[in-house]
């Protein structure tokens, strides 16, 4: 073997020599003979060895080598042949490797920006290893634009950015570079990351919104889920209509679309267009004269007439619109009907439009096949399934005081005769009070008191018709305690304002909602409201679902009717206008981003704030503990 080396070795130095002694004279033929001689087979010869044809047909050109192949060298005359079992001495860098390709200018620019600058293009640090991930597979290739233009897929996706108040959204959140004043790589790549940050943006304000529930109120919880960084670029480098993927994140829902249609035709209206007015004043009633009267008639399409006074043929007119507006029918022209007839004061729908637009963005995105929506300033419940309202029934919210909290969790069960747990909220601001005054104050109220091992009473109300939740209560379990219940107060349900309870939400008939509820759940169960009613008892019943239903507790104070009309209701908890001041704060290019608060439930900070010692100290602690008085609140 070693003679075998040293033959290949003096086979190479003689071509050397000859090549630096002049050009090649022999023909073509005899150089590519002498090559291949000089080249060994590898062993095993499971590669044959390069032809002439292979290294470029001149006997000089340079070779680039195949695999597992030695380069040859080439000669000018003939070379003794290796021996045919002659084997090759192994290097590493016997094997070339190709150089890769050099990047085209933009990229090479987007690859240095990637490296060490997109902490200064790319606020937010969840976003810059996603969009890091994204080009590095695309080879650093550009995306928004081709040969240093801008390109369609930007094009595209710049409109809805620059459209974003069409959404209740704010265009300067979503700056758009100017491709065209891109003059050099740099600047290219520099405009790549800007758009790129902007649709990243605009995707997560559609979907979660631009201001976080915390920073609105502390009772309010939804479940936010922003679209993934990685997804939202594929998707809208993927799509065949990148703006339309990108306007996609937007809410789905109906509402949102009526909303969103009604926000163009709020800002399309002049000052002074549409019907005037009718100005506030006293309550009119059949008989009574007032200068309204005229503009009165007009508008429910009633012939004029020259006189003013309040006839009965206008209170009927006034009775049949209170009656499509979920107004009490009384036929008099009251506040609430004057309101209902003015609508939104022009110049302010806008901006209650878009706070509401902002509040779908918190709702999940699937709502549910069958669902049940509250939206409390409304005052109503309504029962959808497979998309259409089923049913819907009115309802008593909390007071401002102790909100009806904004939340999206799931019935899983319903209870018939109920056991009302007095939390201790209502113990301490309430009973303490009365039990001061008169210590039989619980016992004439149908109130038990139990005593615990820990030395702390449960005050409960047994079932029955005079319970505080009514006959039916239904469970879905939340941070809040709330949940909705009959009450034996029915007299609250003729109020055109009901918000009156301690954050429950209280059912005008709780009986054929549970009909409605269990025909969706248990069809064949026969549950109808006469069954349930016969039901009706002193001993607890529960009746679970087989799959829970979601239950969304909204603040709908925009929405479109089913007429196609817009109405606005009153912002009782004056959510409309944290939101609003919100999105127009100082910080508002921080507002999406969630607020630390201590979690602690209302009744809990009524504990914690109630004085350790007073006229009321021994029945704060005789009512102090257990858990159990947290259960359920009215």
């Amino acid at each position: 073997m070693r003679g075998r080396n040293l033959d290949l070795l003096t086979g190479t130095a003689l071509a050397l020599a000859l090549m630096l002694a002049g050009p090649a004279t022999a023909a073509p033929d005899e150089n590519s003979a002498a090559i291949e001689a000089l080249i060994p087979v590898p062993e095993p010869a499971n590669v044959p060895p390069p032809t002439i044809s292979d290294i470029g047909g001149q006997a000089t050109a340079t070779v680039t080598p195949k695999a597992d192949v030695v380069p040859a060298i080439p000669a000018a005359a003939p070379a003794p042949a290796a021996p045919a079992d002659a084997t090759p001495a192994a290097a590493p860098n016997d094997v070339a490797t190709a150089p890769a390709a050099p990047l085209d200018p933009v990229a090479e620019k987007l690859r240095e920006v990637l490296a060490g600058k997109l902490d200064r293009l790319i606020e937010r640090k969840n976003e810059r290893k996603p969009i890091e991930a994204f080009y590095t597979a695309r080879n650093y290739a550009p995306l928004w634009s081709d040969n240093g233009a801008v390109n369609a897929r930007a094009q595209a996706v710049i409109a809805p950015l620059r459209q974003a108040d069409s959404d209740g959204l704010d265009p300067s959140d979503y700056p758009t570079p100017d491709f065209a004043a891109a003059a050099t790589p740099e600047a290219l790549a520099d405009a790549e990351i800007r758009l790129t940050s902007s649709v990243l943006t605009y995707a997560r304000h559609a979907q979660i919104g631009r201001v976080h529930y915390s920073r609105v109120s502390a009772d309010i919880v939804y479940s936010l889920v922003p679209p993934e960084p990685a997804e939202v670029l594929a998707k809208v480098a993927e799509a065949k209509d990148a703006g339309e993927a990108l306007a996609s994140y937007n809410p789905p829902h109906e509402g949102y679309r009526l909303l969103r249609e009604k926000l163009a035709e709020a800002r399309g209206r002049t000052g002074d267009g549409g019907p005037a007015r009718i100005a506030a004043g006293p309550v009119l009633k059949v008989g009574m004269s007032d200068e309204r009267v005229p503009q009165l008639r007009e508008r429910l399409g009633l012939v004029a007439a020259d006189n003013t006074t309040f006839d009965k043929a206008l209170s009927e007119a006034v009775k049949k619109f209170q009656a499509g507006h979920d107004l009490s029918r009384t036929g008099t022209l009251n506040s609430a009907t004057i309101d209902s007839l003015n609508g939104p004061k022009r110049g302010r729908d806008a901006d209650v439009i878009i706070a509401n637009m902002e509040r779908w963005r918190w709702l999940p995105r699937d709502l549910g096949k069958a669902y049940v929506m509250v939206n409390i300033p409304e005052y109503m419940l309504k029962v959808v399934n497979n998309g259409s309202v089923v049913w819907r029934t009115r309802v008593v919210v909390g007071k401002p005081s102790m909100p009806t909290p904004l939340l999206s969790e799931t019935m899983k069960y319903i209870t018939v005769n109920p056991t009302w747990n007095v939390p201790p909220s209502i113990v301490h601001n309430e009973y303490l009070p009365a039990l001061q005054q008169d210590p039989t104050a619980l016992e004439r109220i149908g109130l038990k008191v139990e005593h615990n091992r820990d030395g702390t009473v449960h005050i409960f109300q047994p079932p029955g018709a005079g319970n505080a939740l009514g006959r039916i209560r239904f469970n879905f379990p939340n941070k809040f305690l709330v949940y909705q219940h009959d009450t034996p107060d029915k007299y609250l349900f003729a109020h055109d304002k009901r918000a009156y309870s301690h954050g429950c939400m209280r059912v005008q008939d709780p009986a054929k909602y549970a009909e409605v509820l269990l025909s969706i759940e248990l069809p064949h169960e026969g549950y109808t409201q006469e069954r349930i009613q016969r039901m009706f008892g002193t001993g607890e019943k529960d009746i679970s679902f087989p799959k829970p239903i979601p239950v969304h507790l909204t603040y709908q104070t925009a929405y479109v009717d089913d007429a196609g009309k817009l109405v606005i209701r009153e912002d009782i908890y004056g959510r409309d206008a944290r939101v609003l001041a919100e999105l127009r704060g100082s910080e508002r290019r921080y507002a999406d981003i969630a607020i630390e608060r201590a979690q602690t439930t209302r009744h809990q900070a009524v504990r914690l704030q109630r004085p350790a010692s007073g006229p009321f100290s021994f029945f704060g602690s005789l009512f102090s503990g257990g858990g159990r008085d947290e259960r359920f609140q009215r």
